[in-house]
């Protein structure tokens, strides 16, 4: 989704291009034009965005998000408290931020191929890791190896795209590939529901997966790195305002984060400890997590055409109730996957909502607009999962999302303050909205206008 994952087509490309065209080959891009120079072409766009999606899904499904699925078989087997493993879970989140800080360099200097192999690889490892791990410190390792991979995947994918896909497409490539992170959740599904007493041979197939993330992708991706047209107008620097409504951004993506934390991290361990399920059954609740964040595009998207700050009050509300909910009936199975619903459609729209106000303060500003908000949202998450552990520990699981849930709806309370768009351009927000249209506006031309595609250019010409 837009989402989880967090970063859109244009992720960190104004940061040292390393090649730069006319703003007539970049209209008129040819995704199987010769410049790709990647061994094997994607006869379309679509074909790109399925590819793309597959390796977002190892990176953030399986290497990131089906962590928390099973932590009851891991912390059972290896004698695990709460509080150790809110330290572990934390481990991955920072190494994501470490990561995202370095990774638009990295697609830059190694080019889309080797920085997605770099990805994948670097995934597998991790992934492998955990399998094999017998105490903390080799389960640490693993997590943080996998935190790296999902830092780096995106940046690779969206330097590649830049190569192989016309901008007029970007939005809907970037949707569809952002979509491979519910596709990862819900593949880990079926593996901890008939291995849930070998959680170590599905970590084995998942590493598996990655390594053949990483020979698709020396195979199919471009050794390219990012192209800009060379009409592009330099980015103006960043006012006042632009920073001020930034930083009330990260602050709510950072708390959302937080109170995120405890679900992502401890609701399978809490159906199992609390309600006395099956580890076997707590996989509906990631199925019906990743289920639930498909629809969570729709719902940006249409917050972004609406009043964003009713929105990002609304889906706070809804995380809030499904923390209290899980809470409540956690020997319920269809409550419980009811609360995965809700908390996967609040989850994924709010990212999406982030991913798209970020972009819209910063015109110009590629590298920084969708970044900011989502390391702050793994902040959050890294800040927020040893609290857990740790209240876990002291007062039970209860109290603690009860607890987590009031916070989510401290935070939905301050809704009014969230950052409203540009005022100076304010026919961005009343003539086209969605996520196309958020990065439409990204590049500009020396004359102060959007760099347009052939075929919107086209449209114009016929509709005046």
């Amino acid at each position: 989704m837009l989402y989880g994952t967090g970063y859109g087509p244009e992720y960190g490309s104004t940061v040292a291009p390393v090649q730069r065209c006319s703003a007539a080959a970049w209209i008129a891009r040819d995704p199987h034009s010769t410049d790709a120079s990647s061994s094997v072409r994607f006869r379309s766009s679509t074909g790109f965005a399925l590819f793309g999606a597959a390796l977002v899904a190892i990176g953030y499904g399986l290497a990131r998000f089906a962590f928390g699925l099973f932590v009851p078989p891991v912390r059972n087997e290896l004698q695990l408290s709460p509080e150790v493993i809110g330290i572990i879970a934390a481990l991955p989140l920072i190494s994501f931020v470490l990561a995202t800080l370095i990774a638009p360099f990295a697609a830059d200097r190694l080019g889309a191929r080797h920085a997605a192999v770099l990805s994948t690889t670097l995934g597998a490892i991790g992934l492998a890791l955990i399998s094999q791990a017998t105490g903390p410190i080799l389960l640490a390792v693993g997590v943080f190896a996998c935190g790296l991979c999902t830092g780096l995947i995106m940046p690779a994918l969206t330097a590649a795209m830049q190569a192989l896909v016309r901008r007029s497409l970007h939005g809907r490539v970037s949707a569809v590939m952002n979509a491979g992170t519910s596709i990862g959740v819900m593949v880990a599904v079926p593996a901890l529901m008939f291995l849930a007493d070998a959680w170590r041979l599905a970590y084995v197939s998942f590493a598996i997966l990655a390594g053949c993330g990483a020979v698709a992708s020396w195979l199919f991706l471009p050794s390219v790195s990012r192209v800009v047209p060379d009409s592009a107008a330099a980015s103006s620097s960043i006012r006042a305002m632009q920073r001020a409504r930034l930083f009330r951004l990260s602050l709510f993506a950072f708390a959302m984060g937080f109170v995120s934390a405890a679900y992502w991290i401890f609701a399978p361990d809490l159906a199992v400890n609390l309600g006395a399920l099956p580890s076997g059954q707590t996989g509906w609740l990631w199925l019906a997590v990743g289920c639930a964040g498909l629809g969570g595009a729709v719902v940006a998207d249409l917050a972004d055409r609406n009043n964003p700050p009713i929105t990002h009050a609304l889906m706070l509300v809804m995380m809030s109730a499904s923390l209290a909910l899980l809470a409540a009936s956690p020997g319920q199975l269809p409550v419980a996957v009811f609360s995965a619903l809700v908390f996967g459609m609040a989850y994924m729209s709010l990212t999406g909502l982030y991913l798209m106000t970020g972009i819209r303060l910063l015109p110009g500003h590629l590298s920084m607009g969708p970044v900011l908000p989502f390391m702050a949202c793994a902040l959050g998450q890294a800040a927020g999962s040893p609290v857990v552990g740790m209240l876990v520990d002291s007062i039970g699981y209860a109290d603690t999302f009860a607890m987590f849930a009031a916070c989510g709806i401290l935070v939905a309370t301050l809704s009014p303050l969230y950052p409203r768009y540009i005022d100076y351009e304010p026919e961005v927000v009343t003539m086209e909205t969605g996520l196309q249209a958020a990065y439409d506006y990204q590049l500009l031309d020396e004359a102060g206008e959007p760099i347009k595609s052939a075929a919107v250019k086209s449209a114009e010409s016929a509709s005046g």
